[in-house]
C-alpha cells in the first residue's frame, strides 16, 4: 500500500464538514472561487458544491489572450456537470495595461493550492493562496488525482498535464524539474514522517531530486507564513 493512500470516502467527509463548518462559523452561505481549468480549482468546485449546494457557488473564469483554449473549456465542463452559477471575465485587456508600461516583463504571472504546490513554493502568495478557505491545502496532488477521480470529475481534467497555464506550452513538472508523484513521496517522507536528508537519499532517492525539493521549499518558506511584522520599542 502506498504512504499516500487515503480513504476517499472519508477525506471526501471530511473537507465537505470543513466548509460547511467553517462558513457556518464565520456567517458565510456563498461561495466564490476562481475556476481555472485546472484540477485543482475543479475539486474545490466540486467539495463546495456539495458543501454548500450548487445554487451557492460561483465559479469566475478568467482568461487570457495567450491561454490555452482547453482551460476555458474544461472549466466550462466542471461548471455544465456541477450546474453551478458561472461567469466569463476576459483579463487580456486588463493585463496588457499593465505591461504596456514594463520594459521587460517575465514570462511568470499569477492558480487553489494543494500541499505539494504550498510545500515547493508553486502558488503566488497574493494569488492563488490568498483566500478565506482552503480546502485541498493539506493534499498532496497525488492526493487530489485521487480524490478526483472519486468524484467523478471529468478525465479530461485528470488526465491533462498539470499546467498553470502561463505561457504556451508551459507544464508545471517541466518548469520545476521533477514529477508530482515524485516530489510527494519525498515531501510525505519530510512533512509526515519527519525523515531527514540523509534518510530519505537511503532509501533511494535521487539526490538532485532531493536537493531540488529542499532548496524549493526553504526559498519559498515566506509565503506559509502570515507577513512578518516589525515590532517597536516601547
Amino acid at each position: 500500500m502506498d504512504k499516500l493512500d487515503l480513504n476517499m470516502k472519508e477525506v471526501h467527509k471530511e473537507l465537505v464538514d470543513f466548509l460547511k463548518e467553517n462558513f457556518k462559523k464565520n456567517g458565510f452561505s456563498k461561495a466564490v472561487l476562481g475556476l481555472s481549468g485546472g484540477i485543482d480549482s475543479a475539486l474545490a468546485a466540486y467539495l463546495l458544491r456539495d458543501a454548500l449546494g450548487k445554487e451557492n457557488v460561483l465559479a469566475i473564469m478568467m482568461p487570457y489572450k495567450s491561454s490555452n483554449p482547453d482551460s476555458l473549456n474544461h472549466a466550462k465542463l466542471v461548471v455544465e456537470d456541477l450546474g453551478i452559477n458561472s461567469k466569463v471575465i476576459e483579463i487580456t485587456d486588463m493585463i496588457d495595461a499593465y505591461f504596456k508600461n514594463e520594459k521587460d516583463p517575465t514570462s511568470l504571472r499569477i492558480g487553489t493550492s494543494n500541499k505539494t504546490e504550498i510545500y515547493l513554493g508553486y502558488s503566488t502568495q497574493f494569488g492563488d493562496s490568498a483566500c478565506a478557505f482552503n480546502p485541498i491545502g493539506d493534499l498532496y496532488k497525488t492526493n487530489v488525482w485521487e480524490l478526483s477521480r472519486y468524484l467523478n470529475i471529468p478525465k479530461e481534467l485528470i488526465e491533462k498535464k498539470p499546467s498553470a497555464d502561463l505561457w504556451e506550452g508551459q507544464t508545471d513538472e517541466q518548469e520545476m524539474g521533477l514529477t508530482y508523484k515524485e516530489a510527494d513521496q519525498v515531501l510525505y517522507r519530510m512533512l509526515e514522517e519527519n525523515k531527514t536528508v540523509e534518510e530519505i537519499l537511503n532509501e533511494g532517492f535521487d539526490k538532485s531530486l532531493v536537493e531540488n525539493i529542499v532548496r524549493r521549499m526553504n526559498r519559498s518558506e515566506y509565503k506559509r507564513r502570515m507577513p512578518l511584522i516589525a515590532k517597536i520599542k516601547r
